[in-house]
């Protein structure tokens, strides 16, 4: 069976506004202390929005489906469907970069044939982003392997990088794949996209089925556009109450970036996908972005759920995960007495613009240096550009760049995956040395980051601006108030 037939569970998270929820979903709190209830399910994320259009429906009513369920429905041409179900569905966008691509397009061409050419050159997008300001030759390899097939392929979107000194004489370089995705229009609601990486599930933020599959699936969807799918039941989580101001201070209902952080942890609860019902912020951000019409699909309001779950995220506070597993949860004030060595901010999950601006705020409150070694690492170009230019809020008209520089960081990187995936020895922040560290990525497994001995805390970006001004790991509470 096809490793994308696997059965997994859909998330269905709900913001209600009813309450006034004035909240950020916390990849280091919410997340994880949800953990265990959507053990293999899909994640959706459910936002009660004031919509300027009416909603699509799939099929007739009578059959209840979530938003999950429609979506597969109309992409596999089925007026209504079942969890439990292996469907084949077609493909709106298939992703892959510089680690899977190669061993995807081995694949393609060994069952294919060598002369084979892809089902649509323009729903195939190719991202270099993880091994790439390397002097490995393999990597580099891969990278060169990503251009051939392109050119050969005619591929119209691929993010090509060659001058791996600058890279910002590489107009067409992005970045982090999952935030490039969202940036370049090719999230969009009601529409399939899959990815061969696990982190894909962050496209479900704009209201869209996606997933991880593996090379195989992929090689085969290069040459047929189609998947087989098993179609995940749904829990749905409501997140009530007004967050605090030291866990995030950005709205879940009116930010889009939060929305991808909140989906592309999902994996790490067991879900196969995650999925946030588009509202207003979501056209107005896919506004300048794509031209391409989609259509917004939403659950009927008496389709079935496996469980719903509410939390009040009014009484959660800051928390980490201790090593080796993002289930090992703790309360940030739990681990005081934990001596850090460093602490990296960057990565798909907290690499963004916003990600920065809340690092920036607690080191803006604080007024004095890290202690440790901060590593700072954007997720794409765009991001680096708004470290450097956009103002952060009460700073006077400060960037987050003279925050970082001020406090004693290191300066921001050039925008890829970095060490979150460890990489080569040369990998910039990479744990070469058994070292404990705070970082904002998804994953603390051993070795994740370099040396097998590492030890990893994961943390949202105020919680590891607080440990870098600490020395140890710190609520950020003692910051911010």
């Amino acid at each position: 069976m096809a490793s994308s037939a696997i059965s997994h569970h859909s998330a269905f998270f709900s913001a209600n506004k009813e309450v006034g929820l004035k909240s950020s979903f916390n990849p280091s709190s919410n997340i994880y202390k949800c953990r265990k209830s959507v053990l293999c399910n899909t994640l959706a994320v459910m936002v009660p929005a004031q919509l300027s259009r009416a909603p699509s429906t799939t099929g007739s009513v009578k059959h209840a489906m979530t938003m999950t369920e429609k979506i597969l429905a109309k992409a596999s041409d089925r007026a209504k469907l079942e969890p439990g179900e292996n469907i084949w569905v077609n493909v709106d966008v298939l992703m892959t970069h510089d680690v899977c691509g190669p061993g995807t397009f081995g694949i393609f061409k060994r069952e294919f044939g060598e002369n084979a050419k892809v089902w649509d050159r323009e729903k195939v997008v190719i991202i270099p982003e993880h091994y790439i300001f390397t002097k490995d030759e393999r990597a580099n390899r891969n990278v060169d392997i990503l251009r051939e097939f392109c050119i050969e392929q005619n591929i119209k979107y691929f993010y090509d990088i060659k001058d791996l000194s600058n890279f910002r004489v590489n107009p067409d370089y992005k970045g982090v794949c999952h935030i490039a995705l969202a940036q370049e229009g090719h999230c969009r609601p009601g529409e399939v996209l899959l990815g061969t990486d696990s982190h894909t599930c962050n496209a479900g933020a704009f209201g869209q089925f996606a997933t991880g599959i593996g090379n195989t699936d992929a090689g085969f969807v290069l040459g047929t556009g189609k998947a087989l799918l098993k179609v995940p039941p749904t829990l749905r989580f409501e997140l009530d109450g007004e967050m605090p101001p030291y866990l995030l201070a950005k709205d879940l209902i009116l930010h889009m970036e939060e929305r991808m952080t909140l989906c592309n942890m999902v994996i790490e609860a067991g879900g196969k996908n995650g999925v946030v019902p588009p509202d207003e912020t979501t056209f107005k951000y896919l506004e300048d972005k794509t031209t391409v019409k989609y259509e917004p699909l939403y659950s009927d309001a008496n389709a079935r759920f496996v469980a719903d779950y509410k939390f009040d995220v009014s009484k959660l506070e800051p928390a980490v995960a201790k090593p080796h597993s993002p289930d090992n949860r703790a309360l940030a004030r739990e681990c005081k007495d934990v001596k850090i060595d460093r602490v990296y901010i960057g990565s798909c999950t907290g690499g963004k613009t916003e990600d920065f601006m809340a690092a920036a705020r607690v080191f803006l409150a604080s007024g004095k240096e890290v202690k440790v070694p901060t590593f700072l690492v954007p997720a794409t170009q765009k991001v680096w550009i708004d470290i450097y230019s956009l103002p952060v809020p009460g700073s006077g008209g400060k960037t987050c760049s003279q925050i970082f520089e001020e406090a004693g960081c290191d300066t921001p990187a050039s925008p890829n995956c970095g060490a979150c995936l460890g990489g080569p020895r040369d990998t910039y922040a990479r744990m070469n040395e058994p070292m404990v560290c705070v970082s904002t990525t998804n994953r603390n497994f051993p070795g994740r980051m370099g040396h097998k001995e590492g030890q990893i805390y994961l943390a949202s970006p105020y919680t590891a601006a607080a440990s870098a001004l600490a020395g140890f790991v710190t609520d950020p509470r003692e910051f911010l108030g």
